[in-house]
Parts: C-alpha cells; sequence; structure tokens
C-alpha cells in the first residue's frame, strides 16, 4: 500500500518553491503526497500533480493566527492517515511534532531560515522569546532535520548538537517554451532594467534603499515582483519622489510567469541588509532564480551570497546602503560592457552546476532514510 505524507506550511503554497520541490521529490520516492497550508483572499490558483489543502482560517496574523493554524493542523494530523509529516519551518512545528509523537509516525523538519532572530522577532523580545522556547523544547528531540544552508545548519548544529542536513532552495533546470520579449510583458525596451523579486520582500532587505536610488539614475527602471510587508512603503517612497515612470510594481505570479520577467532583465537585487542573524547568514532564494535567468547579480556581500558569487563570478557588490552608493555601483557595472558581459556569461556555468536535479539528492537520502 502506497505511504502518504502530509507536507506543512503557514503559507497559501501558490508561490513557495522549495515546498513545492519537497512535494515533487517525495513523490518520486513513491509517496502519495498532501500540502497543507491556508487560503487568502489573494491566493493564486494551484494546478499541482499532488493533492492541496487550503484552510480559510478566522485570523490572518500574530498569536490568534498561529494557534489556530496549529490547532487544526494537530486535528487533521491525528486524524489523517499518515505515515510521514513534513514540517516546514518553526510555525507549524508545534502541531506537526505533538501528532507525530502521540501516533508514533515519522517527522522530518525543514527550517528554511533561522527563523528565532526574523527581524519581525528580533525587535519584539516578549514574542521572540515564546518561539525559542518552542523550539528549544522541540528542536533536541528531533531525529531528521534539514536546512537551506551551511551556516544556519552551523548554528543549529553548534546549539543543539544535531545533525543538520543541508539542501539549498536551488530552482530545477528549466527554460521557457517560449521568451516573450519585453513588449509582450509591457516592459520598456530601450532601457536597463533591474529586478527585485520574492515573497518575502520585508524590511532590512534592501528595497526602500533600491527604490531611492533611482532618483540617480536615467536609463534604467526598476521591476519589483512579489509580496511582503514592506510593500505599501515602497509604493508610498515611490510617489513621494516622483518616480513612478522609474519604479514598476507587479503583484506575486506563478514561477513560470516570473521566469519571463526575470530573464528579461538586466540586473538582479539581492541587497539584503546585515542586521540580524538571520539575514547575515541567510541564502535568498533570488540569488539562484538570478543565475537560472542568465542575469548577473548587485549583492549585498552576505556570507552565504558572497561564496557563490565569488566562486562564479557572476556578480557586483555594494559597500553600503546609501541610495547614491547604490546608484553608482549600477551605473559602473553598466559602463564596463566588457566586464558585464564577462559575468553574465558567467552564470552558464553556475546554472549547470547548481540546479535541484543536484541538490535534491540530498533531500531524498533524508527521505529514504530508515
Amino acid at each position: 500500500m502506497q505511504k502518504t505524507a502530509v507536507v506543512c506550511v503557514t503559507n497559501d503554497l501558490s508561490t513557495d518553491q522549495r515546498v513545492h520541490k519537497t512535494c515533487m521529490t517525495l513523490q518520486k520516492c513513491g509517496y502519495w503526497v498532501i500540502e497543507t497550508g491556508r487560503l487568502l483572499p489573494d491566493s493564486l490558483p494551484l494546478e499541482r500533480p499532488y493533492f492541496t489543502l487550503r484552510r480559510k482560517l478566522w485570523f490572518r496574523k500574530g498569536p490568534q493566527f498561529y494557534a489556530e493554524f496549529n490547532i487544526r493542523l494537530f486535528l487533521y494530523l491525528m486524524t489523517k492517515n499518515v505515515d510521514l509529516i513534513f514540517s516546514n519551518d518553526l510555525d507549524t512545528l508545534p502541531a506537526a511534532y505533538l501528532a507525530a509523537k502521540l501516533r508514533n509516525i515519522r517527522l522530518i523538519y525543514d527550517t528554511h531560515e533561522y527563523f528565532t532572530e526574523t527581524p519581525e522577532l528580533a525587535h519584539r523580545p516578549l514574542v521572540q522569546s515564546i518561539w525559542k522556547k518552542i523550539e528549544d523544547r522541540i528542536f533536541p528531540k528531533l531525529k531528521d532535520i534539514i536546512t537551506v544552508n551551511d551556516s544556519i545548519a552551523k548554528l543549529y548544529s553548534e546549539k543543539y548538537n544535531k545533525t543538520i542536513h543541508v539542501s539549498r532552495n536551488i530552482p530545477p533546470t528549466y527554460s521557457p517554451a517560449h521568451l516573450k520579449t519585453r513588449k509582450d510583458l509591457g516592459l520598456p525596451e530601450n532601457k536597463h532594467i533591474l529586478i527585485l523579486q520574492g515573497t518575502g520582500i520585508n524590511v532590512q532587505r534592501g528595497a526602500e534603499e533600491a527604490v531611492l536610488a533611482m532618483q540617480y539614475l536615467e536609463n534604467a527602471v526598476l521591476l519589483i515582483v512579489g509580496s511582503g510587508d514592506v510593500f505599501p512603503k515602497l509604493k508610498a517612497l515611490t510617489e513621494e519622489n516622483s518616480l513612478q515612470n522609474k519604479i514598476i510594481f507587479k503583484a506575486k505570479m506563478p514561477f513560470e510567469e516570473l521566469r519571463q520577467y526575470t530573464m528579461n532583465s538586466d540586473l538582479g537585487l539581492a541587497i539584503d541588509k546585515d542586521t540580524n542573524l538571520n539575514y547575515r547568514f541567510s541564502l535568498p532564494n533570488k540569488l539562484f532564480d538570478y543565475i537560472h535567468s542568465g542575469i548577473p547579480v548587485l549583492s549585498s556581500g552576505l556570507v552565504e551570497l558572497k561564496q557563490i558569487i565569488d566562486k562564479y563570478d557572476i556578480g557586483f557588490y555594494i559597500q553600503n546602503h546609501d541610495p547614491k552608493h547604490i546608484a553608482t555601483v549600477i551605473e559602473n557595472a553598466f559602463s564596463d560592457q566588457t566586464r558585464y558581459n564577462i559575468v553574465k556569461q558567467n552564470t552558464a556555468k553556475a546554472k549547470e552546476e547548481l540546479c535541484w536535479e543536484k541538490e535534491e539528492k540530498v533531500l531524498i537520502s533524508v527521505i529514504n532514510q530508515q
């Protein structure tokens, strides 16, 4: 009889490529897969080759949301015929761990970030202390743990003396059957296009400074695609500084559609700030999306970003987040066309080596462990 795996996330499933790849890998390993999350008013429609369950919740944020989500997830896991629970991030772990323990079901935990040190928690000591207590209570009891890069794995390993497997969030090899033109996408054809993308465009990721840098750039537009808590501020900054003709906002969209915009861009922005441990050791998904789209990267030089950018020589660095400085680095990147072309060409080798087909071997080995 085919085994069943329930994959748990608190988002709406639609743009989480890491969890989608996890579900596909679980299928490859012989599991019937159920991915469960929540349904939001702006959730995109889903077409997945596995079963998905999105719940409407009474609460959308805060302690009420996390409590409601975990209670409902726990009840579901206690009544469902399931052989493996795959918990993504600390906010799904309480329900997943308790259900797995009570039912003697195998649990795999995938932590996508250093959760307790995110900026959303770092400045809220009471809330942060609650999540730390939850993590401290459960983490030492976990057996199968995965995370997204070596730096975060080292932090967790040193703190809890556990073996942490690393599976980076690298996209699969993909080329659209038909690449749309800039005209097709409504993008300017005679300007450099800078792109900042992601579903977590939040505070301290350099987005505000990127917007303000456009005041000093004449032959470029900034394309911001995705979602995040800083979007209202970005739009306000755009209006306050009369930058409507230089900045284009696009809502979150399916992966295949987003790739069309990224491949039509000239420079991908990954300028997160070193303001907390989570960002300091992060490896943003957008880095790999830029690589697979064949565009150079503008980076703030965070540890994990720098390792990849330096190894393949695929980007340029800012030294600080002053908008004028950011604009100068961008201008210099485009003015030296010979150097720019070399960096752009180098993304091909990076793409060949950094692909999910190679990276998922780690995940397969963890899933197949008994």
